[in-house]
This record gives C-alpha cells, sequence and structure tokens, in this order.
C-alpha cells in the first residue's frame, strides 16, 4: 500500500474515533505508525489532509463495490448492511466530511463527486433493471440507502437485519416500478 493510501486509511480512522476536532497531522502519524511529520509533508494543510481524506474514501467506494450477490434488492441491501458492519469507520467519518462540506465550500465538489459515483452507479443498476427515470430513481433509492445508514450509525433506530433490508430494499423498488419477483 502506498504512504497516500496508508494516511488516508489512518485519517479516516481518525475522524471517525474522534470527530473533525481530532483530526490533526500528528493524530494521523500516530496512528498510521509513521515519523512525526509525514502526514504534512504529503498533505501540508488541514485542507489538503481533508481533500486527502475524501479522496480515499471515493477510491475505496469504487473498489468496493461488490458485484450484485442475487438480484437487485439483495445488491442494495448488502451494500447498506456491509456500511453498516465492515463499512462502519468509512460511513462515520463520510457523514463527518457531509457536514465538513457544508462550512467549506472548497470541499464541497471533491465531497459530491463522491455522492456523484454512488449515484451514478445506482442509475445504472436501475435503468439495466427497466427504471423509466433512472437518474430520479437512483436518487429515491440512495437517500434510503443514506438515511438508514445515518439512522443506524446515530443511534436513531436500531441496525437492521440483512433480511429486513433486503425487504426494505424491494419495497422501495416495487414502489418506483422496477419489477421485483416477491416470492
Amino acid at each position: 500500500m502506498d504512504r497516500l493510501s496508508v494516511i488516508g486509511d489512518a485519517a479516516i480512522e481518525v475522524i471517525a474515533a474522534e470527530g473533525m476536532r481530532g483530526l490533526t497531522h500528528r493524530a494521523v502519524d500516530r496512528l498510521a505508525g509513521l515519523p512525526v511529520g509525514s502526514t504534512s509533508y504529503y498533505a501540508r494543510t488541514r485542507a489538503a489532509l481533508l481533500e486527502l481524506t475524501i479522496a480515499r474514501i471515493v477510491e475505496l467506494d469504487q473498489a468496493e463495490v461488490p458485484p450484485p450477490a442475487g438480484g437487485l434488492p439483495e445488491s442494495v441491501a448488502g451494500y447498506v448492511y456491509e456500511a453498516l458492519g465492515p463499512g462502519r469507520t468509512r460511513m462515520l467519518a463520510r457523514y463527518e466530511l457531509a457536514l465538513e462540506a457544508t462550512r467549506r465550500p472548497e470541499l464541497r465538489a471533491r465531497y459530491d463527486s463522491g455522492g456523484a459515483v454512488i449515484r451514478r452507479l445506482a442509475a445504472e443498476a436501475l435503468e439495466a433493471a427497466g427504471s423509466t427515470d433512472p437518474v430520479r430513481h437512483a436518487t429515491l433509492v440512495v437517500d434510503w440507502m443514506d438515511g438508514t445508514i445515518f439512522g443506524a450509525l446515530a443511534g436513531a433506530s436500531v441496525p437492521p437485519s440483512r433480511e429486513s433490508l433486503v425487504a426494505s430494499a424491494r419495497e422501495i423498488l416495487t414502489g418506483i416500478g422496477i419489477g421485483i419477483d416477491l416470492d
């Protein structure tokens, strides 16, 4: 793994564990097991470190998009389930960065580009499944996914089971007119 990936991964961990206030160059160096000053060599400013972190999240999202297992409902549910399990740390960091991007316009474009990747992939999958308006439907599905993930991570709801997520995904997809065999 290259040094930028190591720094990005450590920054994600720091943000997830300590929030944005805990994100310092030294904290990233310490967590990554790097000599003091390593992170600031690659990302001189806090803004540069935030951009590097967002870029790493986008890179991981693109690398870890699993091929559909089963049908579309199972694939959608699988993404949410993974985000609540192995992807939990990355999702916590993503939500912290989303809020930071509302206060830092220079991060907004970088952050939004990551969301655009997920929405584009969702639109492509929905179009292949027969959606009559894949971009709008992708927004609905991704918003449901994001809301479900956020609610479970923030403690507003109990983390759902995989089976419950599949049932909900079927209901959402059926509601937008995607023909799903419910048997």
